[in-house]
């Protein structure tokens, strides 16, 4: 209901991993280049990690649309599957064909072998991207790992990328899948966005969808950052409601007042005056830190 009345042309704050809404910040740039790089070596898996809503599923939509013409990628987005279901559904993403309630583990694995092999005599990459993969049960990594053996002198036939939570990080130093952990040749931890660039990333998506100046004041940009806690996915959801808020309240700029309104109705004033004062306490204590330190480099000049 905004869009026309702030002049934008699509929804900039849309929780959807759009990879064309993007915002490459440092650690997103550097995220995505763990990942390039990791299925360009001769291992079998790469991992990303990061907190919810972080931008890890945006990132992976990125790496998808960047990947070559000559790859084929088999994408999973509910891990919450046995073996069997696991390999049947990479079967799926794969085309491969195979007759309905008479496939065993066995099939599945000699079907996908040999579309991998087909894929690479054609000078075709296959990637499997596994979304959640936190929820994997050590059994299916197992399997994933088993699918990965096939390779030639110089690399893996098939590259696989585990997105997930930390947990996953956890996961993987389990001792039964000490063999799969070795197998990871790029892993990265997405960190929220600092306090810039939260400033930086609301400015980009409204310019993706047309809109150059944004209605957005700077003690609402300060605040947006104390209570999202640099997490982009919760700053859409508190930028979708301030500009709602804004457009019914008919103000020209997203001010302090219409944030704060806004973070209430979506998150609950008893979390945001939470977060508001966790913020406060960060920052007087990095004050605080930083005047000490000053002070102390100040009496070893003069001493």
């Amino acid at each position: 209901m905004y869009l026309s009345y702030f002049g934008l042309t699509d929804n900039p704050f849309s929780i959807a991993p759009n990879p064309d809404y993007l915002f490459m910040s440092t650690r997103h740039k550097q995220a995505l280049a763990h990942l390039t790089f990791g299925l360009q070596e001769s291992g079998g898996f790469v991992m990303l990690t990061g907190e919810v809503g972080t931008g890890k599923t945006t990132v992976s939509r990125k790496l998808m649309q960047d990947l070559s013409d000559d790859t084929q990628t088999a994408l999973i987005l509910n891990p919450t599957l046995s073996a069997l279901e696991l390999l049947a559904t990479v079967c799926d993403e794969l085309g491969i064909k195979y007759k309905g309630g008479t496939a065993s583990l066995k099939t599945f694995t000699d079907k996908i072998l040999a579309k991998l092999a087909s894929n690479h005599q054609k000078g075709k990459n296959t990637v499997l991207i596994i979304d959640e993969a936190q929820h994997l049960l050590p059994e299916v990594l197992e399997q994933l790992r088993l699918l990965t053996n096939l390779e030639t002198n110089r690399e893996k036939l098939l590259k696989v990328v585990l997105i997930g939570q930390p947990e996953l990080q956890l996961l993987l130093r389990r001792n039964e899948l000490r063999q799969l952990a070795q197998r990871v040749t790029a892993r990265y931890h997405l960190l929220p966005l600092t306090e810039e660039e939260v400033g930086q990333y609301v400015e980009h998506r409204l310019s993706v969808a047309n809109l150059q100046q944004s209605p957005f004041t700077k003690p609402a940009i300060e605040l947006l950052f104390a209570i999202s806690g640099g997490i982009p996915r919760v700053i859409n959801l508190l930028c979708d409601r301030a500009m709602s808020l804004g457009y019914s309240l008919q103000r020209p700029f997203i001010d302090y007042q219409v944030m704060m309104s806004a973070s209430f109705q979506v998150l609950g004033e008893d979390i945001v005056m939470q977060r508001q004062h966790a913020s406060w306490k960060r920052r007087y204590i990095v004050s605080f830190v930083v005047a000490v330190l000053a002070g102390l480099l100040i009496g070893g000049l003069y001493a």
